[in-house]
């Protein structure tokens, strides 16, 4: 397995990692919410999801959603209204006020969340969402050794994915939490919230409508 499969799906998984998409979205948002911790540990929901999409990649389950209209179906629907829920949530953080003076306070504010909130919400946006379950439906077993054991080596690139994708997310939480300690405004942190509301609801009803 580790060779040119192994290489290949290093290249192909690197890609797909950093290119922007709901998971950074999420955290970044929940970053700039609660600071670094919560951007980690939604990060961490976010890639445990990985080891579901694996396993039911393995267990042919992943198969069987695609074929089965009703059954890809409802996954869709439930993913698409997970999304709209975020971006409504983020469009309301973007209209609130504050009545409150800030006076003489630290740049990064951060919001008391609790870290099972932060990795539900991690691990929901990557099981609900369809397009990760035909990726690791389409993708995965194009670098499984067919003389092996298919359910140990989806694990074994599932946890790779899980390396690369919380370096590069906890790399992305940094650079929120750095950009908030040079200073930024309120009125960039709710036009921040306000874009990442927006897409997240277009993105869920664009999901409801194909």
């Amino acid at each position: 397995m580790f060779s040119e499969l192994f290489w290949a799906y290093l290249v192909a998984i690197t890609l797909l990692t950093v290119t922007p998409g709901v998971d950074s979205l999420l955290v970044m948002r929940n970053t700039g919410r609660g600071g670094l911790k919560d951007g980690c540990v939604t990060s961490v929901g976010i890639c445990s999801g990985l080891f579901i999409h694996a396993a039911l990649s393995a267990l042919g389950i992943s198969i069987l959603l695609v074929e089965t209209a009703w059954a890809f179906s409802a996954l869709k629907w439930a993913g698409a209204c997970y999304l709209v829920w975020l971006g409504i949530a983020s469009l309301r953080q973007a209209m609130r006020r504050e009545d409150k003076p800030r006076v003489a306070e630290s740049p990064v504010v951060r919001r008391a969340v609790s870290h099972r909130i932060s990795f539900q919400e991690g691990l929901l946006s990557n099981v609900l969402n369809p397009k990760t379950a035909l990726f690791y439906m389409a993708l995965l077993p194009q670098f499984i050794d067919p003389s092996g054991n298919a359910f140990q080596q989806s694990l074994i690139l599932a946890g790779v994915h899980f390396l690369l994708a919380m370096l590069w997310q906890c790399g992305l939480a940094w650079v929120v939490v750095s950009f908030r300690a040079l200073g930024a405004s309120v009125r960039v942190k709710r036009v921040l919230n306000a874009l990442t509301g927006g897409f997240f609801v277009a993105i869920g009803a664009k999901l409801a409508m194909n």
